[in-house]
């Protein structure tokens, strides 16, 4: 039996201009809720709330030529990964432009001099090394996109995959390993 989801995707694909009004309610909260994870690794500073995130997110996927290539539920899902990767890597290159204060760097104001930590690793050098990692191996970096930007857990990842869970594991394990190299990454986190 197929999912509400599954329906309104298959109409999307033939063409229902309703199609695509009436999928937003069905998947908003759990847009909203991937979008809030995503957001809440971020740096401080980040103006993009969640619902804007969602709403930016869902506009280029039903917009977007691949709609018409959502077999299930799961790509669905790992479309909206990757639209939200986009408006992210998007939001903080606009960010990084010298025109938008990309040259000076934020100070947080707090009681204590040892309260600020910088943060390990920038959106932009993920992006650029999930990119590379993409051209060796696609499979740790769907993994990665899903986890990671998508913030399913590696379970939900392998249903979406529709792989075991060892195989998303294995890539999971190597993605990290590739990625704390690429990233000059020393710690053991």
């Amino acid at each position: 039996m197929m999912t509400d989801v599954t329906q309104l995707l298959n109409a999307i694909e033939h063409g229902d201009p309703h199609a695509a009004s009436q999928l937003l309610p069905l998947v908003y909260d759990e847009l909203r809720r991937l979008a809030a994870h995503k957001l809440a690794r971020e740096n401080p500073g980040q103006t993009l709330q969640p619902t804007a995130l969602v709403h930016e997110a869902y506009l280029r996927l039903v917009g977007s030529d691949d709609a018409a290539n959502w077999d299930h539920r799961g790509h669905f899902f790992a479309a909206a990964a990757e639209a939200m990767r986009r408006v992210l890597v998007e939001s903080a290159r606009s960010k990084k432009r010298l025109k938008h204060g990309g040259g000076r760097g934020r100070i947080e104001l707090t009681d204590e001099v040892g309260e600020q930590l910088p943060v390990a690793v920038e959106l932009l050098d993920l992006d650029d090394a999930l990119t590379r990692l993409a051209v060796e191996d696609a499979d740790a970096a769907a993994v990665v996109q899903l986890h990671f930007f998508g913030g399913l857990t590696l379970e939900q990842v392998a249903e979406t995959l529709r792989v075991s869970r060892a195989t998303v594991y294995r890539h999971w394990a190597y993605a990290r390993a590739w990625l704390h190299c690429a990233l000059g990454d020393d710690s053991n986190s």
